[in-house]
């Protein structure tokens, strides 16, 4: 598979870094040197200065040969003329652009008739407000994903003393009164993500992903302990694209929220345009102001300037003055393994949701939902069992599937169960891998069918 990319910014550069692990040629173009250089240096693919929207720079790139390309850079003019060029001289190829100016995403239907190829237009916006709905459904929680069109769901949660896992072998795991079954994917240690055999035990403080059937989600969280609350008041800080589409978000919800937002001119178009939401013209970092707004009673505090050092800050000073959670928009991936430690609940960046969702197009095979664990570590794949299989007709036991790899959920026409070692796989079932990204190959060997990648 040949990918083209049209930007070598932070989406562009994790983008391109992803695929080419995988031993897919990629060719980055960029009219910035230090952007390029970056790439070069950190990755093992060919990179062209010039501008993505010029017809000679594609044509360069080899365009013509490749199956994918992304338009992924800051100009959503450069986007939009780059896969405008790209159906002109290679209509087989797949584009994939990413915008985020809503005039230009109002008349994307305008744009996929011109250019018929453009496969998906991507607003990271719109994904950034998914992933904060899915934070808000389980408050308690630090991940929140969900596969199998939402019939199965993966939580992943610090374990604190007095919860039911801490101290138990996984093998003796005690079960739930409903008989809801749960299976523990994933625990993260000290930093080092281990996919857990029977015999391992859970400690405090791990922080452990679990999988479970969607119809036991509240059941299996108060089994838990994880907080179940529901959030009832929101204060957002920053009202630009995302926190305007936050509160839109969280005005349909009937969430009593508060906006805080530093420029007049914003504020005064946003209480024109937001009929429930209180806006009000002032700085997040401001503690008398939080203070005044009675930031000790909020459920959340959402926090979604351009500034990732202004989100930082009003999310610490909020969380002293007694809040009781916080999601804080960051953009910079090198911030990521920081923000946990000096009390940041949950990272939301733009980027990074646009990059996931990105991934999820340009891999093989039907995409339905994706989760990143601790940023490149760990994929989930999806492989639909042939009737030719080995695998076909063996209980999951019997398989010898590779340390670092464990079937998590298993769809069987309508039916979604969490699976056990005595599960008996058939043809066509449609199954759930959470895998070390060491390990996929092996899988592979495994099915002998062709996965197909969340």
């Amino acid at each position: 598979m040949k990918v083209v990319i049209i930007g070598a910014g932070e989406v562009g550069y994790h983008i391109a870094s992803r695929i080419a692990y995988e031993q897919k040629e990629v060719v980055v173009i960029d009219n910035n040197e230090d952007a390029l250089r970056r790439v070069t240096e950190s990755i093992d693919v060919q990179v062209i200065k010039g501008s993505g929207s010029s017809p000679s720079v594609l044509k360069e790139a080899g365009i013509e040969d490749a199956n994918i390309l992304l338009a992924v850079t800051d100009s959503d003019q450069i986007n939009i003329v780059a896969c405008l060029f790209s159906d002109y001289i290679s209509p087989k190829t797949m584009k994939l652009v990413r915008l985020r100016d809503q005039d230009f995403i109002s008349y994307k239907e305008a744009l996929q008739t011109y250019s018929p190829h453009i496969h998906t237009i991507i607003n990271p916006d719109f994904e950034a407000v998914r992933a904060i709905e899915r934070f808000m459904s389980v408050p308690g929680a630090v991940d929140v994903g969900d596969f199998a069109d939402g019939r199965i769901q993966l939580i992943g949660f610090r374990l604190e003393m007095g919860s039911p896992l801490l101290g138990a072998r996984l093998m003796d795991m005690p079960r739930m009164e409903d008989g809801g079954n749960l299976l523990i994917a994933a625990v993260i240690r000290q930093e080092k993500l281990i996919i857990p055999r029977g015999k391992d035990v859970l400690a405090e403080g791990d922080l452990v992903y679990i999988v479970c059937e969607t119809r036991y989600l509240t059941q299996t969280l108060d089994f838990l302990r994880v907080d179940t609350t529901p959030v009832r008041r929101v204060m957002l800080i920053g009202g630009g694209r995302v926190g305007y589409k936050m509160a839109l978000a969280l005005e349909k919800q009937s969430i009593q929220t508060k906006l805080i937002e530093k420029n007049p001119r914003i504020c005064q178009k946003l209480a024109e345009k937001l009929d429930r939401v209180m806006v009000l013209q002032g700085d997040g970092t401001d503690q008398n102001l939080l203070i005044e707004e009675n930031v000790q009673n909020m459920d959340m505090v959402i926090t979604l300037t351009g500034d990732e050092e202004t989100n930082i800050l009003s999310s610490l000073l909020a969380k002293r003055m007694g809040a009781r959670s916080n999601i804080t928009r960051i953009s910079k991936f090198s911030y990521f393994p920081l923000v946990e430690a000096i009390g940041i609940d949950h990272i939301i960046s733009p980027r990074l949701s646009a990059v996931n969702t990105i991934l999820q197009h340009i891999r093989e095979g039907n995409v339905l939902s994706a989760i990143s664990i601790k940023g490149e570590q760990a994929e989930v794949l999806e492989a639909i069992v042939s009737h030719d299989s080995d695998v076909a007709g063996k209980p999951l036991q019997k398989i010898p599937f590779p340390k670092g790899a464990l079937v998590v959920g298993v769809v069987r026409k309508d039916d979604t169960f969490i699976p056990t070692g005595r599960t008996v796989i058939h043809a066509d079932d449609r199954i759930i891998i959470f895998a070390i990204r060491e390990v996929i190959a092996k899988i592979e060997k495994i099915m002998t069918v062709q996965l197909k990648y969340y």
